[in-house]
């Protein structure tokens, strides 16, 4: 169990820490990294023009395109000798984006995720069943740090069978889980299914990996009977764990001691003002074996400036709506996904659970969004219910789709990420 933290600084003492750092990181990936060292001479920047927070805009960006140019090992940062690990992305658009450790970055992650789990209220007393996977993924390794260096047991079962989980769950009476959204709800369904609420002892759960509703929330928590959190990370920056939504529930903390956050336009790259939606744009503040000067993450967020009712020093960003290269563009307009998902969460008598499939019919682009009924309405409600949704999209969206609701269960499940959008006009 490695030790535990200080107490969390006052926001100026944050601000003052921020500055130091980013200092100091960016010196040492001059000195040490020819990646980093060429970009900032090309931007015409110094080390030593970094005076205040706001100079962090001088620097280059570091794009996901640039990680992948740089496979296997052209951005590690540190010697073999002090490299203790390395972890990669499962590659599915392209190379594996990997990320190199040192021994202090795995200690400094493994208190990050302590952090997050200390958050969601989990305690040493707490038995933590672990669904996420291991390997090169980040996320088994990751969580399972966490847990140790809070102290609690660790159930480390990775993806293993319904059949396994649930046995093992029920057995050692595990109290907190951490697992995808599209997982944590199949095993609410399975649970419901079996009637096994009595024996299942969970109280409460961290969920992350991929970008999940309210709505889907909602039938988690309902499902196993418990509240769930909202963890973020990427393999880039470490993992997951780089922040949690606390019992708020009003968007997610993120260890700003570690990482500065900006959120930038996605087209012009300039600044947005506070509160605006925009990419995602991550500098980290202490990692050795491979330092990120403003990575842009893809990811679709807003700063929120306002203080959280919790009371926490550490800022946060609004939940994720979606990514930049997940943005559908339909007849002109650009829908992400998470626009559509926000219509629904809206709609009374609506699951959790939706499909966006796109056709080319005859030269013209067509959207069908696919989407089951909550528990409640029966089929005579469906047509109404399509209305609803239809009317909805058009006055917050701008596009003309045609609706297809489902019965509860009829859209699959999946054990991994569910895939929410299938566009099919490529095809037609």
């Amino acid at each position: 169990m490695l030790a535990m933290e200080k107490p969390w600084l006052s926001t100026q003492e944050l601000d003052n820490l921020q500055l130091g750092k980013l200092k100091q990181s960016v010196a040492y990936a001059y000195a040490i990294s020819p990646f980093y060292r060429r970009k900032l001479d090309e931007a015409g920047v110094r080390p030593q023009d970094i005076n205040q927070l706001s100079d962090i805009a001088s620097l280059p960006f570091t794009s996901k395109e640039e990680l992948r140019d740089s496979y296997p090992d052209k951005l590690m940062t540190a010697s073999d000798r002090d490299v203790v690990r390395l972890h990669a992305s499962s590659g599915t658009t392209g190379k594996k984006t990997v990320s190199f450790y040192t021994r202090k970055d795995i200690d400094d992650w493994a208190l990050m995720m302590a952090r997050c789990f200390r958050l969601a209220g989990v305690t040493p007393k707490d038995r933590v069943h672990i669904t996420t996977g291991y390997g090169l993924w980040t996320a088994g390794a990751g969580f399972q740090a966490g847990v140790e260096a809070l102290g609690a047991m660790a159930i480390p079962v990775g993806p293993a069978p319904m059949e396994q989980q649930l046995e093992l769950m029920i057995d050692f009476g595990s109290t907190v889980m951490v697992s995808t959204s599209s997982y944590a709800l199949l095993l609410g369904e399975e649970v419901r299914r079996r009637g096994l609420e009595k024996e299942i002892k969970l109280r409460l759960a961290l969920v992350g990996s991929e970008r999940w509703s309210d709505r889907m929330r909602e039938r988690i928590n309902a499902l196993l009977g418990i509240e769930t959190f909202d963890i973020i990370g990427m393999t880039e920056l470490y993992g997951p764990g780089i922040g949690l939504d606390c019992g708020y529930h009003q968007g997610v903390h993120y260890w700003a001691d570690h990482f500065i956050f900006e959120i930038i336009d996605q087209v012009s790259g300039q600044p947005c003002g506070p509160g605006e939606q925009g990419e995602l744009v991550v500098t980290t503040l202490s990692k050795e074996a491979m330092p990120m000067i403003r990575y842009r993450t893809r990811d679709v967020t807003r700063i929120l400036p306002e203080p959280c009712p919790c009371g926490s020093p550490f800022p946060r960003i609004d939940r994720i709506l979606g990514r930049t290269d997940d943005m559908i563009k339909f007849r002109g307009v650009n829908i992400f996904p998470g626009l559509v998902d926000d219509v629904l969460s809206k709609v009374a008598g609506v699951g959790s659970e939706y499909q966006i499939v796109l056709d080319r019919l005859e030269g013209r682009d067509q959207m069908t969004i696919r989407v089951e009924r909550a528990e409640g309405p029966s089929p005579a409600e469906f047509s109404q219910l399509a209305a609803e949704i239809q009317k909805r999209c058009k006055e917050r969206i701008g596009v003309t789709s045609l609706v297809e609701v489902v019965g509860y269960g009829d859209l699959p499940r999946s054990e991994k990420k569910a895939k929410r959008v299938i566009d099919r006009r490529e095809n037609d």
